[in-house]
């Protein structure tokens, strides 16, 4: 069993923290389309529990989801049993001939994964690059640096039906890393279940990732919203385009 995303957090994220797979949707469907990409597979890095890949489903695409969580692969697995999923590092998986790639929620920016450092994710790129169809497109987020002030710490608490989750969150800005301790209470029978989960993101700047995607070949937008959802404060998207031969 995996360390990060467990049972609870993994049933709790899938609960109450939806709303930027859901949100996000309708957005990267809308480029999908700008892109002439009306079907065909779609590789989700990160897939967590499913929601984006169901949306996926429902719009006539085929999907190949991966993420580290065997809980969340679970979830997703009941959830959207049309599509392929593996548990996995999105660093390690064989991507296979695709349409696009997609990785969303900050998928790249999680430390938590033994195999993320800056070469491998270059590597990634490169391979990304190299399965996309020409015309193909790598949709993606990252975390920047600024969302907590200096020496400061932010703290809170969301809840839902028969679970609590707290948040405390802080920015190591000379290692360039947000640290998030998450503490969840779920019950379970008559008691609730106390797990505790301390996740590592390292936080980029999107000027230097637009960059790199350009000197493998991409064609690179970046911007700050998928249609009409923009994301949280901090968080910037790629749109990265292969482009057809000369």
């Amino acid at each position: 069993m995996s360390e990060w995303y467990k049972e609870d957090l993994a049933f709790i994220h899938d609960d109450g923290f939806r709303d930027y797979a859901l949100k996000s949707a309708p957005g990267i469907l809308e480029i999908l389309r700008q892109n002439k990409i009306n079907s065909g597979l779609v590789v989700d890095l990160g897939c967590g529990s499913g929601l984006w890949a169901n949306e996926l489903v429902k719009s006539n695409y085929q999907v190949l989801g991966v993420d580290i969580s065997e809980a969340m692969i679970a979830i997703a697995q009941n959830r959207v049993p049309q599509a392929k999923f593996y548990v996995g590092s999105v660093f390690k998986i064989a991507i296979p001939p695709c349409h696009a790639v997609t990785s969303i929620s900050e998928c790249l920016s999680y430390l938590f994964d033994a195999d993320n450092n800056r070469q491998n994710l270059i590597q990634l790129f490169r391979r990304i690059y190299q399965a996309l169809t020409p015309g193909g497109v790598f949709i993606f987020d990252i975390v920047e640096a600024g969302q907590i002030a200096i020496g400061n710490k932010t703290k809170n608490f969301t809840e839902g039906k028969n679970w609590l989750v707290l948040v405390e969150k802080e920015e190591l800005r000379s290692q360039n890393i947000l640290t998030r301790r998450i503490i969840t209470f779920r019950q379970v029978g008559e008691y609730y279940r106390r797990d505790e989960e301390i996740h590592y993101v390292q936080l980029y700047r999107a000027t230097q990732i637009a960059t790199d995607l350009r000197k493998i070949g991409f064609r690179v937008q970046t911007t700050r919203n998928y249609g009409s959802y923009y994301l949280p404060k901090g968080n910037a998207a790629f749109i990265a385009r292969k482009p057809f031969p000369d």
